[in-house]
């Protein structure tokens, strides 16, 4: 058997096969790919050592590292966490996978195990190991003559998401898909499913997989081909691919696909094969997992294993009512809790209304009691920097019905629905919950559906919708922003793409005006971050103007504004001020922030902020619509590599 003898090259790697034979043998997809990984995984042993074990209150906790194979002459080995309640028996078990730049998690898996499971979580990627008060300093992942680490240590090419040629740290010696180190790594965490069946306090018949970016896309994976896997999460990862020719769906991030990759490593190959339990976790404006490209991957995954829970404008990270479905979901199907999820909630996009406005509805499933039903659609085609606007959903009988008015018939329409429950009571406080972020809600979030610009001009939609120099009024606090550091009043921040909307874009000469309540004497840092991601001009960088904007304390309102002349690229080789307001992306104000001062960019702090964080009356004052109407488009795929290295920076700060 051809894939036979390419495993008996990892297995005896000093055999001398022809390079024509060896080529014969490369494996033409995912089932070719895996289909001895079993003979492999029982005739290889893990080889566990126990680096370090203590105990933290009621919890073990232990560096290990196992022997994941013997590849090209030399073994491969990985360090992990794990952790599991001292004296535990029969615990249900999770395997845990960190992303890109990052390292194993302690916090991961001692806060799974003082929720009552085992978890290991494996340090694929090599970087030091934090123990909390200090990195571990014994032995670490070492993958011998091959480089699965993130940032890549020895090998210059990245072969993760790099060409699957050969070279010195690769498995194969001729183009594979055993070259990417997607695959190394998956037989890691394979491997590590492997420990955890060997452990005696673990019963081996409940074990799931979570993880988040990389991780996400390894989870997706890992739940696709290995049967052991009982539930899984993936976070910020694993929505797939799009070709650049599926003109079927309007927006996302489209590519020209490697048959090679497409077959074997693209988390298209690996999504239909899942049997599990899964829950998609991620934000809507997410770089890693875009949910335009999960809503076309994913939409053949039965509802009655997937459910999705989605954080409105967040990018790579999620709200503490999103992200607390995870623990739910393994407590229903790693645990038999009495919780169990509800359904998704059935959707409908309508485009053929009597008034001419395309209609959301949906039916959420109310075997748990609904908090309320948000609906959030945008017309905007490039989902990193897209707006989701809040259609204010209206409950009619069983149903919640939202309309979605459009501004022309040359953008497309995309919608989902996040429907809010309370969470269970033993599942809000306790020892399971110490140290984590909680919230007395959680979201089941719907599919997301979309209507191309062709489909909205053929039932007799009409465009409606006009430019609203009102872009917040204050009256539903920061629904339509995201917050960061909402803890630390010196660095609290707030941002919103809702000036990227062509309904709230910027008049050109327009001055941008809003109130706020400072008590005490302090600052707020404006920052305009125009072109992310290539939006309006693929071709050129992002670039941040910022302006600072001091502040008298007074328990009273006051006005803020601010022009375009007045702001200063943080970028030293952008000299003139910002034109218009046309490009704008995200629009943030923070007490701290980056800014440009006597030519040299300098971080302004301003002091701990007083009273309450609140605005109010954001509009445009003054200037002419003349021009807003630029075309937002696709995602585009040499503007995406351009800055997705940074986004990677920023995620990991």
């Amino acid at each position: 058997m051809k894939l036979a003898f390419a495993l008996l090259l990892i297995l005896f790697p000093n055999a001398i096969v022809h390079a024509k034979e060896a080529q014969q043998a490369i494996p033409k997809n995912v089932q070719e790919l895996w289909a001895d990984y079993e003979e492999l995984d029982k005739s290889t042993p893990l080889e566990v050592e126990v680096l370090k074990e203590w105990e933290q209150e009621t919890i073990v906790c232990r560096i290990v590292r196992y022997q994941v194979g013997v590849f090209k002459g030399s073994q491969s080995r990985v360090a992990a966490f794990y952790a599991f309640p001292k004296g535990g028996t029969n615990l249900p078990a999770l395997v845990q996978i960190h992303g890109g730049g990052q390292s194993a998690s302690l916090n991961s898996v001692v806060t799974y195990a003082k929720r009552g499971y085992a978890s290991v979580s494996i340090n694929w990627g090599g970087n030091a190991m934090n123990l909390g008060s200090e990195n571990w300093a014994g032995p670490q992942t070492d993958w011998g003559n091959l480089d699965a680490t993130h940032p890549p240590q020895r090998d210059r090419v990245n072969h993760f998401a790099g060409p699957l040629t050969p070279n010195e740290f690769t498995l194969d010696s001729v183009e594979s898909p055993r070259n990417s180190n997607w695959y190394v790594v998956l037989i890691a965490a394979r491997r590590a499913i492997s420990f955890l069946e060997q452990q005696p306090e673990v019963d081996a018949s409940r074990i799931g997989v979570h993880g988040h970016s990389m991780g996400g896309k390894l989870t997706t994976n890992l739940a696709g081909i290995d049967k052991r896997i009982k539930a899984a999460v993936p976070s910020c990862g694993g929505s797939g691919d799009l070709a650049l020719e599926q003109t079927e769906v309007p927006g996302g991030k489209k590519d020209k696909l490697d048959p090679m990759r497409l077959a074997c490593v693209s988390d298209n190959a690996y999504i239909p094969l899942i049997t599990c339990p899964i829950l998609w976790l991620s934000p809507t404006n997410d770089f890693h997992g875009h949910i335009d490209n999960m809503a076309w991957n994913w939409r053949n995954v039965p509802d009655d294993i997937v459910r999705f829970s989605i954080s409105p404008h967040l990018n790579h990270r999620h709200a503490s009512e999103n992200a607390l479905t995870e623990y739910l979901w393994f407590e229903q199907h790693l645990k038999n809790a009495d919780f169990k999820m509800p359904e998704s909630p059935k959707v409908k996009l309508d485009l053929k209304t009597t008034h001419g406005v395309p209609q959301f509805s949906v039916t959420p499933d109310t075997s748990r009691s609904v908090q309320r039903v948000d609906v959030f659609y945008s017309i905007d085609p490039h989902a990193l920097t897209r707006f989701w606007r809040d259609a204010k959903a209206v409950q009619v009988g069983k149903e919640w019905k939202a309309d979605c008015p459009v501004m022309s018939h040359d953008q497309p329409i995309f919608a989902f629905a996040n429907v809010i429950y309370e969470v269970p009571v033993p599942y809000r406080t306790g020892p399971q919950m110490a140290g984590v972020s909680t919230a007395d809600t959680y979201v089941i979030s719907s599919r997301m559906l979309w209507a191309s610009p062709s489909e909205l001009k053929s039932p007799g939609i009409q465009a409606t919708d006009r430019p609203d120099r009102l872009i917040d009024d204050g009256s539903r606090g920061w629904h339509d922003w995201y917050r960061l550091n909402w803890d630390h009043r010196p660095l609290w921040r707030a941002t919103t793409r809702k000036l990227k909307d062509v309904k709230w874009r910027g008049p050109d000469g327009a001055t941008l005006s809003f109130d706020v309540i400072c008590e005490t004497d302090n600052q707020l840092v404006l920052t305009f971050n125009c072109n992310a991601w290539g939006a309006f001009n693929p071709g050129q960088r992002p670039v941040d103007y910022t302006v600072v904007k001091e502040l008298n304390g007074s328990p009273k309102w006051q006005r803020v504004t601010v022009k375009c002349d007045e702001l200063t690229a943080t970028d030293s080789s952008v000299i003139e001020p910002l034109e218009n307001w046309r490009t704008v992306t995200e629009f943030t104000i923070s007490p701290s922030g980056i800014v440009v001062r006597d030519g040299l960019k300098v971080d302004s702090a301003g002091q701990p902020w007083q009273g309450p964080r609140e605005i109010r009356n954001l509009r445009w004052e003054g200037g002419q619509y003349t021009g807003q109407g630029a075309t937002d488009g696709e995602v585009d795929p040499h503007a995406f590599d351009r800055n997705f290295d940074d986004a990677i920076t920023k995620s990991l700060e």
